[in-house]
C-alpha cells in the first residue's frame, strides 16, 4: 500500500501497523551497487532542532515540503538512498518511495542544536535492534568531541557501544566525527587538517570491531589537505555535504570541494542533505543531478 502525503496522518492514526508492514514488504538492495559508489540524501536534521538552511531559520520545519523534496531527490537517477530519523523514514515507507533504496537510520539526536547539553549527544533515535527489525540497511551516528566538555566522554562511550551493537547484527554504521569547541557559547566544528585527522583516528578505533564501520567525513578547510588526512584510516568513507549557505557561489564552491575529494581512494560516495534539498540556486533536481555527476 502506498499513499499520498495528505493521507499520512490518517493512516498513522487509524492503522499504525501499516508502517511495519511497509517495512517488511520493502524491496532491498546491496549497500554498494555495481559502481561501488554511494549517493545518499540526508534529512535527519529536524530531530536535533536544526531547521535552518542558510538565512532561513525554519526552512526544514514544513514536513510536507520536506517530504516533497525528498521524494523528488529519491526519484533522480543515481540516488542510492536516504538517511533520516524514524518519523521521516516511516513517512517515506508509507509513500512507497524506498523500494530498492539504501535506508539509513539516524541513531543519536539528543545533542540538540544550541542546547547547554549539546555535546552530551545521547542515542534518542534508532537503536541497532530497530534498524534490524525494520530491515533497514545501515545506521549513522554523530560523534562530536570537545576536549573541554565532559559530555563528550559519555557520547564517545555510547558511540562505541552502538558500533558494537551494529556489528553484532552485521549492519554497517556510518560514524560522523568532529572535533569541536565552544566559541562565545556556540559549538563550532574545527575543519583544520589536524582536527579532522584526529577525529578520524578516534572514530576508527571505536568498539570491539571496525568490520562494519564506515566514516562520514567533512571536507577540510583546505580541500588539498584531504589526501593526507584520509591516510589516517583504511575504513571506507563518504563525504559530508552540509549547508552551503545562501549564495549561489557557495553551491558551486561546494561542488568543487566534493569533486576533488571524491577522487581519493578511500572515498566511496557522498551524503548530502540541505545543500541538495534546499539548494542556494536552481531546483532540487538540478542540485541532485549535479552531485550525482560528481561520482
Amino acid at each position: 500500500m502506498s499513499i499520498s502525503i495528505p493521507d499520512l496522518t490518517t493512516v498513522r492514526a487509524r492503522y499504525p501497523e501499516a508502517i511495519a508492514e511497509a517495512a517488511w514488504r520493502r524491496a532491498r538492495r546491496p549497500l554498494i551497487g555495481d559502481e561501488g559508489r554511494l549517493m545518499i540524501v540526508a534529512a535527519d536534521h529536524p530531530a536535533r532542532g536544526a531547521l535552518r538552511v542558510g538565512d532561513r531559520r525554519l526552512a526544514m520545519a514544513n514536513r510536507t515540503d520536506l517530504l516533497e523534496r525528498l521524494c523528488t531527490a529519491l526519484s533522480r537517477p543515481g540516488v542510492d538512498g536516504v538517511l533520516a530519523t524514524a518519523d521521516v523514514l516511516e513517512d517515506l515507507l508509507l509513500l512507497g518511495v524506498l523500494d530498492g533504496k539504501v535506508v539509513m537510520g539516524s541513531m543519536n539526536r539528543g545533542g540538540l542544536a544550541g542546547a547547554a547539553f549539546e555535546m552530551d549527544d545521547r542515542f534518542t533515535g534508532h537503536r541497532a535492534e530497530d534498524i534490524a527489525r525494520l530491515r533497514f540497511d545501515a545506521g549513522k551516528l554523530l560523534l562530536r568531541i570537545d576536549y573541554d566538555d565532559p559530555g563528550s566522554l559519555a557520547t564517545l562511550e555510547s558511540a562505541a557501544r552502538a558500533v558494537d551493537a551494529m556489528a553484532a547484527r552485521r549492519l554497517p554504521v556510518f560514524v560522523e566525527p568532529f572535533l569541536c569547541r565552544r566559541i562565545e557559547g556556540r559549538v563550532r566544528t574545527d575543519l583544520s587538517a589536524e582536527a579532522v585527522t584526529r577525529s578520524i583516528a578516534i572514530a576508527s578505533g571505536l568498539g570491539g570491531t571496525s568490520a562494519y564501520t564506515w566514516l562520514k567525513l567533512p571536507v577540510t578547510r583546505d580541500p588539498d589537505d584531504m589526501a593526507e588526512v584520509l591516510e589516517t584510516s583504511t575504513l571506507p568513507a563518504v563525504l559530508l555535504g552540509g549547508d552551503v549557505g545562501g549564495a549561489d557561489g557557495d553551491q558551486e564552491g561546494a561542488y568543487e570541494r566534493w569533486r576533488k575529494a571524491l577522487r581519493l581512494p578511500t572515498v566511496r560516495g557522498l551524503v548530502a542533505g540541505r545543500s541538495l534539498l534546499y539548494p542556494a540556486g536552481g531546483t532540487v533536481e538540478e542540485a541532485v543531478d549535479t552531485a550525482v555527476g560528481l561520482l
